[in-house]
C-alpha cells in the first residue's frame, strides 16, 4: 500500500469493533490497517491467508464488512501478497528518501528512459551504475519511472517513463 501513489495515508490496528453475537456473547475485532487515499476515500483491510480463514474469523470480516459500509468505507479482505512483490517493492522502499534524487542524474534518467529500456542500459546510458542507481530506484519507488514489480527486477527489466506524466 505504502508503493501506491494513491494512498496518502497508512494506520495498523486503527481501532476496535465490538458487537454481540447471536448467542449474546460478546465478539470484538481489530482490522490490520486503515488506509485513506489522495481523493480522501478510505479502505479498511484484513489480511489473513485463505487457507487459513475458519467460520469465526469469516464472521469478524462480515461484520467489519457491514461497519465499514455504514460509514462509507470500503472493505477488502486479502490473502498473501506476492512474494516477487514483496521483494521488489522492499528493495526500491530503500530508496524512498528525497536524498535519492540527485540532479542532474534525475533529469538525464527520465530523458533517457522515455522510450522503454532495460535497467542497466539505461542507467549505463547516464553514467556510472554505483552512483545512478540509488537515483534509478528512487525514480522508481516514486512511480516517475515504471517497471513490472511483478517479475523479479534485474539488469534487463523494462524501465520506461511513467505514463501519467
Amino acid at each position: 500500500m505504502d508503493f501506491d501513489p494513491a494512498v496518502v495515508g497508512i494506520s495498523s490496528q486503527p481501532f476496535w469493533l465490538f458487537w454481540l453475537a447471536a448467542n449474546g456473547k460478546p465478539v470484538s475485532h481489530a482490522p490490520d490497517y486503515f488506509v485513506r487515499r489522495m481523493d480522501g476515500s478510505a479502505v479498511v483491510v484484513d489480511c489473513h491467508p485463505a487457507e487459513r480463514r475458519r467460520p469465526r474469523d469469516w464472521v469478524k470480516f462480515e461484520a467489519t464488512g457491514v461497519a465499514c459500509a455504514e460509514v462509507g468505507w470500503e472493505f477488502r479482505l486479502l490473502g498473501a501478497p506476492d512474494a516477487v512483490v514483496v521483494r521488489n517493492v522492499r528493495w526500491l522502499a530503500g530508496y524512498r528518501h528525497p536524498r535519492h534524487r540527485v540532479e542532474p542524474v534525475s533529469t538525464w534518467l527520465l530523458e533517457v528512459f522515455s522510450d522503454p529500456l532495460a535497467l542497466m542500459d539505461g542507467a549505463g546510458a547516464v553514467g556510472e551504475p554505483v552512483a545512478v542507481l540509488p537515483v534509478l530506484f528512487h525514480l522508481l519507488w516514486s512511480h516517475e519511472l515504471a517497471v513490472d514489480v511483478s517479475v523479479p527486477l534485474h539488469a534487463g527489466s523494462l524501465v520506461s517513463l511513467r505514463a501519467s506524466r
